[in-house]
């Protein structure tokens, strides 16, 4: 366990790497007695500053949803990071990638909140209740860890290696679609270049929003209505290069692209 200004301070080298877009090395290597409570703690104190600067919550992502990516970890079960409203990006407005580390994107069935949901007890019943349409998306994360070295309270700390998203324009409601059923095919420049489905993440993308309410309310933070929560990726995560154009493609949700600069 960390002190509360050594906190402060891995959180102001983490908030200038990210400025600076010049990463800095693996916190667990430079204190390897860092928990997950301080690496939560290191990125509420970020996402308070930013609040505090008049950034808005706008959603929350799940990351390490994938059992491959929980083993790599060593860890049980996934994190999570804030999404907040200037890391929006569109379809139609090229991203430089100077503004990013080492920028990857990952391909996910979004879920907009039409309600709240529960804390502590919140269910996959509660989370199909509250939902009130899945969106095809594409998540932009970023690492400001040097070389992507990171171990599991690393990324927990960078806000999950939450850099952006986008979502495309279709919305389907749960009840027209199967959930864990939705085949995903991410092109870049028009090259097949990862595949997957949305069981990928934690056999029921459900289970991740319902894991992500309940863990998020011990840290005072609740999941609310007009929320977006990405609940993890379906495809392996993709470098980003300027120039490049991605594209996904979800069976029975649509479409959505995003370009580089």
């Amino acid at each position: 366990m960390l002190s509360n200004q050594l906190r402060t301070e891995l959180a102001d080298q983490l908030d200038a790497a990210e400025r600076s877009r010049i990463p800095v090395g693996p916190l667990t290597a430079a204190h390897p007695d860092i928990d997950v409570v301080d690496a939560y703690e290191i990125a509420l104190i970020n996402i308070r500053r930013r609040l505090q600067h008049g950034a808005k919550v706008v959603g929350h992502k799940v990351g390490l949803s994938s059992l491959a990516m929980q083993q790599m970890m060593g860890v049980d079960e996934p994190d999570y990071g804030h999404l907040l409203a200037d890391m929006e990006v569109f379809e139609d407005q090229p991203v430089d990638t100077a503004r990013f580390c080492y920028p990857r994107v990952e391909v996910e069935v979004a879920f907009v909140l039409g309600a709240d949901l529960p804390g502590a007890d919140c269910t996959e019943q509660d989370v199909l209740d509250a939902t009130v349409a899945y969106a095809p998306s594409i998540e932009l994360i970023d690492s400001r860890i040097k070389d992507w070295k990171i171990g599991l309270a690393d990324t927990i700390a960078d806000n999950a290696s939450s850099a952006g998203f986008v979502l495309g324009t279709d919305r389907v409601r749960p009840s027209d679609i199967d959930i864990k059923a939705i085949d995903a095919v991410l092109t870049r420049n028009g090259e097949l270049i990862a595949e997957g489905r949305s069981d990928a993440v934690l056999g029921n993308p459900v289970t991740a929003v319902a894991w992500l309410a309940r863990k998020v309310d011990s840290f005072g933070v609740r999941l609310r209505a007009g929320d977006i929560v990405l609940p993890g990726s379906c495809t392996r995560a993709i470098d980003a290069r300027p120039g490049d154009h991605f594209r996904a493609e979800f069976s029975g949700l649509g479409t959505v692209s995003l370009q580089f600069k």
